[in-house]
């Protein structure tokens, strides 16, 4: 589980995000998108993952692995639109 900030109405809030990996023998590939995830976050964890695959070499970070397995992130809680104002 990873933490991420957002901000709020009332200054800002913690989000918690659960990743897993799917293992290569299920065939499982791409990316899946879990929980209250607003548009915005979407698109960024996308650009994230693209920017590791294409990128990960470069910076020593342990990412050949990601072409053949499935990433999946879900978020129980929260996201947050645009301008800034919390989901009620």
């Amino acid at each position: 589980m990873a933490t991420g900030l957002a901000v709020t109405g009332a200054g800002g809030d913690v989000l918690f995000v659960e990743a897993s990996l799917a293992d290569p023998e299920t065939g499982s590939t791409g990316l899946a998108l879990t929980g209250q995830l607003g548009e915005v976050m979407k698109e960024s964890a996308q650009i994230a993952l693209s920017f590791l695959r294409s990128h990960g070499a470069e910076l020593e970070l342990p990412v050949t692995s990601l072409r053949d397995r499935g990433v999946h992130l879900h978020v129980p809680a929260g996201a947050v639109p645009r301008t800034g104002r919390a989901r009620v």
